[in-house]
């Protein structure tokens, strides 16, 4: 099976500017979310998909594949561009948040295996428990509902599945069905070019998710549930945390 990652870079960011280039720790963030994703056993390459010549440049110094895109909407049209160009061969593409600069490698081939061992399944993410009540209910996380073999049924920012008999508190940690959805993505590449051409679907516009478009496109979406997933960075405060967590790991 042939693999490949690829890593959406945008230079511009709405909460913190330039987020993927900052380096307090010796290293860009994007550097360190590349160097993670190339741990993983199932990939034959990582390749970042840049928005600017900025971001090629920061990605070449570095030693990283780096290819300038067009102006897209999403990461994912900068992702099927690029696999279209650069992956003739490839049976799998994966999808990789540029963000995230302790993402487990571990994980992507979870990811890929989940894709891979079914035949029917055009695409595939990952999914952890939901750690605290606080999170099930924000808006800003987004949960999963699963069907008993691992399909996705829907995603949403609201608190799904409902457990009308109970609430977080009183189900013992081993009966929540809750689910935290992790933005990491493996696709069938057929399936990735239909889903990049595809336009936006209501289900898709109303909740602000665009893996509902596959499922409102009717794909099969596999789901692996790992343990833990890899914060993203976005504002000020969690790069400020990475950096302490990264800081007091080297020095352990």
């Amino acid at each position: 099976m042939t693999v490949y990652g690829i890593l959406p870079a945008r230079l511009a960011s709405t909460r913190l500017p330039r987020k993927l280039l900052l380096a307090e720790t010796g290293r860009s963030v994007l550097q360190h979310t590349w160097e993670a994703a190339c741990r993983a056993t199932s990939l034959a390459g990582v390749i970042i998909a840049a928005d600017s010549p900025e971001i090629v440049a920061a990605a070449q110094a570095f030693g990283a594949d780096c290819e300038l895109t067009g102006d897209h909407p999403s990461g994912t049209d900068r992702v099927a561009e690029v696999a279209a160009r650069r992956c003739p061969d490839a049976e799998a593409i994966v999808n990789i948040q540029g963000d995230e600069p302790e993402l487990a490698p571990e994980n992507i081939d979870r990811l890929v295996a989940a894709l891979l061992e079914r035949d029917d399944s055009q695409m595939a993410t990952l999914a952890c428990p939901i750690a605290d009540a606080a999170m099930l209910a924000s808006r800003s996380t987004v949960k999963i509902a699963l069907a008993g073999d691992g399909r996705a049924l829907y995603f949403s920012r609201a608190p799904i599945p409902c457990v009308r008999d109970a609430d977080f508190d009183t189900l013992p940690v081993d009966e929540r069905p809750w689910l935290l959805h992790i933005g990491l993505y493996a696709y069938r590449p057929d399936f990735l070019r239909r889903l990049a051409s595809h336009p936006p679907t209501r289900l898709e516009q109303w909740e602000k998710l665009e893996q509902l478009r596959a499922l409102e496109m009717g794909a099969r979406l596999q789901v692996a549930v790992v343990e833990h997933h890899a914060p993203g960075i976005d504002t000020p405060e969690e790069y400020a945390a990475f950096v302490q967590r990264y800081r007091s790991h080297a020095t352990s």
